[in-house]
């Protein structure tokens, strides 16, 4: 086993995995110290194998595709991301990168068919260990047989949060921002129309998050405060005046 370990791969391989290295340093902007420790070996048998000065060893390669969570070898099956990490295909985030995401949230979004209308719905979204990932799940439609749910990625180059239903093929994609300040994430779903007979029609319209579980009191307190204030005016000009009239009334 030590043997088949410490085989040292062809100079052709240990070249295309080290161009597949720098193509994933570069596209996750990490330090090459960052995946040595990661991977759990030494700087300098990394940089000496990008080099070139010494060829990639079976150990080391499977290594830096357990560290990668991609395949570096062209005959190798692929190898799953490392626990709290989400595959390569959905970003490679941690769990507590993205903990800030998690949470039920209010869905609005104007309606297909009426254009008067607003649906509302929630969307949840958890960490699911099976998955090592971001899942999201709806519930709460008025048409529950269009509830979606699917996984979640979160690539950091790109700087949005994309929503993604696979059946069969057939995507549904909600993209969005990240949340503001007060935790809305606004974007636009991309899905299809169920129109005559079977026809599907691509459709795109916009979207919102709500943080569903947070109630902004201070708000809310602002907004009745506000709406009383005449009220609070009217009633300090004219109790005077009623009084008297009340007083006035009255026989002695």
């Amino acid at each position: 086993m030590q043997l088949i370990a410490e085989t040292k791969l062809s100079d052709e391989q240990s070249r295309h995995i080290a161009g597949l290295i720098r193509e994933e340093l570069a596209r996750r902007r990490i330090s090459r110290q960052l995946l040595a420790d990661q991977a759990k070996i030494s700087i300098s048998t990394l940089e000496k194998a990008l080099s070139g000065r010494r060829p990639f060893t079976l150990a080391t390669t499977i290594r830096l595709e357990q560290a990668l969570g991609v395949t570096l070898r062209n005959n190798s099956a692929p190898i799953p991301a490392a626990h709290g990490v989400a595959p390569d295909e959905l970003g490679f985030y941690s769990r507590r990168a993205v903990a800030w995401i998690e949470g039920v949230y209010l869905t609005l979004r104007p309606s297909f068919g009426d254009k008067d209308a607003i649906y509302a719905y929630r969307t949840e979204i958890t960490w699911d260990d099976k998955s090592s990932s971001l899942i999201f799940q709806e519930s709460e439609r008025l048409d529950v047989a269009f509830t979606q749910q699917g996984f979640v990625s979160v690539p950091n180059p790109s700087g949005h949060i994309y929503l993604i239903t696979n059946v069969h093929g057939q995507i549904r994609l909600i993209i969005v921002a990240r949340p503001t300040i007060s935790g809305e994430m606004y974007g636009i779903l991309t899905t299809l129309q169920v129109g005559r007979g079977a026809q599907l029609t691509p459709v795109a319209i916009v979207n919102e998050f709500v943080d569903g579980d947070i109630y902004r009191w201070g708000s809310l307190m602002a907004g009745a405060l506000v709406g009383s204030l005449p009220l609070v005016v009217l009633y300090a000009f004219f109790v005077e005046h009623y009084v008297s009239a009340m007083t006035g009334a009255v026989k002695e």
